[in-house]
């Protein structure tokens, strides 16, 4: 009778179609393994025929030893121009208006123009290591004694898309899980009350290719990356309304508890269900961690000045690079902060849009190395700031030839820069070098391929060995086989 009242009466889809009831309240609040699922699943694994695969957010250990337990990249999407702010070239003076006579790669020819540009803004350099650095970043100057800057980045695709998935998965297709989805399959998390990879986006607007930037691809969908809203509520429906708060929740998800593990014992082995039980299960506890975390309002006034939080220009990403480091301390293991769209894709107007992109940036980026640090989490975290290309040491004119306070740069994924800091990287450090034209890399050279592996080494994985199959298919990370560990980045 029981049996049949539930499949009658009471389905799993039944009691979603008809309850009252928020989001919320559809979330089951016990960690599967204390209700005994787990548990129930291994029992499964001693049987002699062979059991569908479970997957879960429990912390593993890596086979080897970890330098880093989390990160942060903060995404540059359209291209931030190494000339002008990380890879000083005096020829680059020297030529400036004539003509380049090498080998060129252009991505828009018909806008293509062979004029040097040397950089609109001087170099100085930093810190004890001497660091050459932009005046437009001079908070990153303040750090260059704790950072790594990479001036040979390769991913050799000149468009947006592919050098974008090159840097994320490894490949220059869509389609496939990032590297924050690779970390959690291999891994899990610290934290069981809160998203372990989470994607803080702009509040004026999606990245480029929007959700990819935290897909899981072939990877279970439980691995997947988690949206957060840049105002608040930065999470919808974590609340049950005041009535339904309290002992009446609390029988509601144990009754849909119920049903979803019986479901489960009907139907084992479906991963979407399992990864959606687990969704349930995470948004029912973050129903107080999640607030918490994210909430800044009880950070010292010393800390949200020195995030820039106090001033207009650098409000918003001040606050997102704040709400990383509350989230790395809490346990999360990957966080992303993102632009907007591809916004320093500066085809035009650099001399006046670069300036206000760094303006955002520069204070927030360089307050979050040197929060982790004084936390003592730097060590144990991965900062990258980075994008998925740089910018052609010639003018590209967007407006046309009678406007040339409107110039910019074309593409460059052949030689660019980014800058990483903690979690076992060098500090004090330039690797590589591009041509006298900061177009090509030309010595240490570090394509998208030995990053990926490179920053899997620091979490004690092996590139080779992180593979996920799913039948007859295999997946990997870092599939290039001549791709390697760029040891002289490590500490």
């Amino acid at each position: 009778m029981k049996k049949h009242i539930t499949q009658r009466l009471c389905s799993r889809r039944h009691f979603l179609a008809s309850s009252a009831f928020s989001l919320s309240t559809v979330a089951t609040p016990w960690l599967l393994r204390q209700d005994g699922l787990l548990a129930a699943e291994k029992k499964a694994l001693a049987k002699p025929v062979t059991p569908p695969e479970s997957f879960d957010l429990l912390p593993k250990q890596p086979l080897g030893p970890p330098r880093a337990k989390a990160m942060i990249s903060m995404f540059m999407l359209g291209g931030p121009s190494q000339i002008d702010l990380f890879d000083p070239k005096p020829e680059l003076y020297k030529w400036h208006g004539k003509n380049f006579e090498g080998d060129i790669k252009f991505d828009n020819a018909a806008q293509a123009s062979r004029e040097i540009m040397a950089p609109l803004w001087k170099f100085k350099a930093h810190g004890q290591c001497g660091m050459e650095l932009s005046e437009l970043v001079p908070h990153l100057g303040s750090i260059a004694d704790e950072i790594t800057l990479i001036r040979s980045m390769h991913t050799g695709v000149n468009n947006h898309l592919p050098s974008n998935y090159a840097m994320n998965t490894g490949q220059h297709r869509g389609g496939r899980a990032v590297l924050g989805s690779w970390l959690l399959n291999a891994l899990g998390s610290e934290t069981q009350e809160l998203p372990a990879y989470v994607a803080l986006t702009d509040p004026r607007g999606l990245p480029l290719l929007g959700g990819e930037n935290w897909s899981n691809g072939p990877l279970p969908s439980i691995f997947q990356g988690t949206l957060v809203r840049p105002t608040n509520p930065r999470i919808f429906n974590l609340e049950a309304p005041q009535h339904l708060r309290g002992d009446v929740q609390k029988a509601q998800l144990k009754l849909l508890h119920e049903l979803n593990r019986r479901h489960l014992e009907e139907h084992p082995g479906e991963n979407d269900l399992q990864a959606r039980m687990a969704s349930y299960g995470l948004a029912a506890r973050m129903q107080s961690a999640a607030k918490e975390a994210f909430d800044i309002s009880g950070e010292s006034e010393t800390t949200r000045k020195m995030y820039g939080i106090d001033q207009e220009v650098t409000r918003d990403y001040g606050t997102r690079c704040l709400i990383a480091r509350r989230l790395v301390e809490r346990g999360v293991r990957f966080v992303q902060i993102l632009c907007n769209g591809q916004i320093w894709d500066h085809h035009g107007s650099i001399k006046t849009d670069l300036p206000q992109r760094c303006a955002e940036i520069d204070q927030p980026a360089a307050a979050l190395v040197k929060d982790l640090k004084q936390r003592g989490l730097l060590d144990s975290t991965l900062v990258h700031w980075g994008g998925e290309m740089g910018r052609l040491p010639v003018i590209q004119f967007r407006e046309g030839l009678d406007k040339r306070d409107k110039v910019g740069r074309d593409h460059n994924t052949y030689g660019f820069s980014m800058w990483v800091a903690g979690g076992g990287m060098k500090k004090g450090y330039v690797h590589g070098q591009t041509d006298e034209f900061s177009h090509y890399a030309v010595d240490g050279i570090v394509h998208h391929y030995d990053w990926l592996a490179t920053v899997l080494h620091l979490f004690g994985l092996n590139h080779q060995e992180l593979v996920y199959q799913n039948g007859p298919r295999k997946y990997q990370l870092v599939e290039q086989p001549e791709a390697r560990i760029v040891r002289e980045l490590l500490g």
